[in-house]
């Protein structure tokens, strides 16, 4: 069984849809500014893969969950994305909802 690293294609979808660049992304994050785009290239790539503190400044930075980089699925994706932008007495409707729905199956 192979499982594919969604990490380096949220990182390039979440950050185009930011309109950053590599370098100015990884200079927002505290990066040096002389290796931001080559390391923001790598973790695209697959190359590497950030460490989880650096992946946390890469989401907080980019607007979306942390959660959102270990998705599996675009819908998956988009739904992290969509809760975390709820107010928690939303989350905890949505919550409830899917429950129901998981009962019906």
């Amino acid at each position: 069984m192979s499982f594919d690293n969604p990490i380096p294609v949220r990182l390039k979808e979440a950050r185009k849809k930011s309109k950053l660049s590599q370098k100015a992304l990884g200079v927002c994050i505290g990066m040096d500014e002389s290796s931001a785009s080559p390391r923001m290239n790598q973790y695209e790539k697959g190359k590497h893969s950030p460490d989880i503190q650096t992946l946390k400044l890469i989401a907080d930075k980019l607007g979306v969950p942390l959660s959102y980089f270990f998705c599996e699925s675009e819908v998956e994706a988009e739904l992290a994305v969509n809760f975390s932008q709820l107010p928690s007495s939303a989350q905890l409707k949505v919550l409830e909802i899917t429950a129901q729905l998981l009962k019906k199956t």
